[in-house]
């Protein structure tokens, strides 16, 4: 069985100073069975997000910031992380308190395990907390989840959902060209297509409104629409 020794905790970040110190405290808190690294990626912030970051970073040698010169979008973010992720395995997290990082262990469980290669989480499924928001925003997840579903065949229930984990080696194989939030639906378009073990376990969810900061709109839900189309017919 594979041994796995560190994991990568990639955390793209925009403007998000109200919450980014509290984030790394949480994931800084949690208990696990391996080495953690915090990899956080500013997008070029214009608030203090970034000064946030190095406070922490001054305390703690396992968290790394790179800062992007332009604001490039959460997908390019992401690669950057990627690139730079020294772990075996590799969990994506957003900067807001939307997602709890106390759910690491059930995250990361089934690969350690040696059971899956991927594992999402999903904010529709099981018993666990979420917060009640907005129906058609709800609505358009769900649209999108089944349209990916028709073209890669997977039956997952939240394709959009930020949680998402993978073995260093499944990202190795994968090259992405996403630049904003079409990141969701291209990843799991060519996971789907290296035919890995995939494995979909329940979250909570505390969901923020548009006021609190939440950044997805509608353009993205139709560039999410085209990837979805473009990487499910072609390589």
């Amino acid at each position: 069985m594979k041994e796995f020794k560190k994991i990568s905790i990639i955390i793209p970040c925009y403007n998000e100073e109200k919450t980014i110190g509290l984030l790394i405290e949480k994931v800084l808190s949690v208990s696990i069975s391996i080495d953690k690294e915090l990899i956080v990626i500013d997008d070029s912030s214009c608030d203090n997000s970034t000064e946030i970051v190095e406070k922490y970073q001054s305390f703690y040698p396992n968290i790394k910031l790179f800062i992007n010169k332009k604001n490039k979008g959460k997908g390019y973010s992401i690669r950057q992380g990627f690139e730079q992720a020294t772990g075996d395995i590799i969990l994506i997290q957003d900067a807001d308190l939307e997602y709890d990082p106390m759910e690491y262990n059930k995250l990361i469980n089934p690969i350690l395990e040696n059971k899956a290669d991927v594992v999402y989480g999903s904010r529709f499924i099981g018993g666990s907390q979420r917060r009640i928001l907005f129906f058609w925003h709800y609505l358009g997840n769900k649209f999108l989840t089944i349209l990916s579903n028709i073209f890669t065949n997977l039956n997952l229930s939240d394709m959009e959902t930020c949680y998402k984990v993978f073995t260093k080696e499944i990202i190795k194989k994968i090259k992405l060209k996403e630049d904003r939030f079409g990141f969701e639906p291209e990843i799991t378009a060519k996971i789907a297509k290296l035919e890995c073990r995939i494995y979909e376990v329940g979250i909570t969810y505390f969901g923020r409104t548009y006021k609190e900061g939440k950044k997805v709109n509608w353009k993205d839900g139709f560039r999410a629409i085209f990837v979805i189309i473009r990487d499910g017919l072609f390589d």
